[in-house]
């Protein structure tokens, strides 16, 4: 496997920020760390083990990023306008300035512009989602596992135009039924997935209630619910993601 690494000043957030590439060719995958997770956690967590033989199969290239989770969603401590704020700033550097990078070397090894899924397990999930749902014209997929799609665990009653702006069972909530991006859901493959066994009981509640909201507005998305003996756990999650990668990959029928 082909492992490359990265560390570039972000002018969004105004220090450097590092990133690993895994792979020679592929679609492209934005992984996102789980809370306050670094960009060498998709090695350290072994989740290149469940990837390999699309990545060995020059079907995959994982781009893993780093997080601020520690100033941001787990900072429950700090200000909360602060905070969020902080996050958009994380937010417009995945956008503006990682996903152009993703681009521009996928594109040199695939020789052609190739559509980015979104995937990340617990926060990472929730970022992946998050992601997805607020920029369509730049990402194709998203599989989330065992996030949270709202701000209440990390801001509580508080709401602001940017919580509200990063919270999906929010925003996709109020969104018009004729918005352009319902049909651009509907185009792209949307996977949500959680346990219902030990520390899942908030993402539970989370993932039922981003649910509802798909299937009032018309999103086609795949929402499962696996078992109650299925725990918030890197165990679950290499089985979830080997079951779904086949289906993300156009290799079996989708979920």
């Amino acid at each position: 496997m082909e492992v490359r690494y990265f560390k570039q000043y972000s002018n969004c957030l105004d220090r450097d920020m590092e990133f690993k590439v895994y792979g020679h060719r592929g679609k492209p995958v934005l992984f996102i760390p789980c809370q306050a997770g670094r960009f060498f956690d998709f090695e350290n967590f072994h989740m290149d083990d469940v990837f390999r033989p699309w990545i060995d199969a020059g079907k995959i290239m994982v781009f893993s990023c780093d997080t601020i989770d520690a100033e941001t969603w787990a900072n429950k401590g700090g200000d909360k306008r602060w905070r969020i704020e902080r996050h958009e700033q994380w937010f417009h550097y995945l956008v503006d300035e990682l996903v152009p990078q993703i681009q521009h070397l996928a594109g040199e090894r695939n020789w052609c512009n190739t559509p980015i899924m979104t995937f990340g397990c617990s926060m990472g999930a929730q970022h992946a989602a998050n992601l997805f749902f607020r920029r369509p014209d730049l990402f194709d997929s998203v599989l989330a596992l065992s996030g949270v799609y709202d701000s209440r665990d990390a801001f509580g009653d508080y709401m602001d135009d940017l919580v509200y702006a990063n919270s999906p069972c929010d925003y996709l909530a109020n969104m018009p039924n004729d918005h352009p991006y319902i049909g651009m859901y509907n185009s792209r493959k949307i996977v949500i997935c959680v346990g219902q066994g030990a520390w899942e009981d908030v993402l539970k509640q989370s993932t039922g209630w981003l649910a509802h909201v798909l299937y009032e507005k018309g999103i086609h998305a795949s929402v499962n619910f696996w078992g109650y003996d299925v725990n918030h756990d890197w165990d679950w999650w290499y089985k979830q993601t080997a079951y779904y990668l086949p289906y993300m990959m156009g290799e079996r029928a989708f979920p």
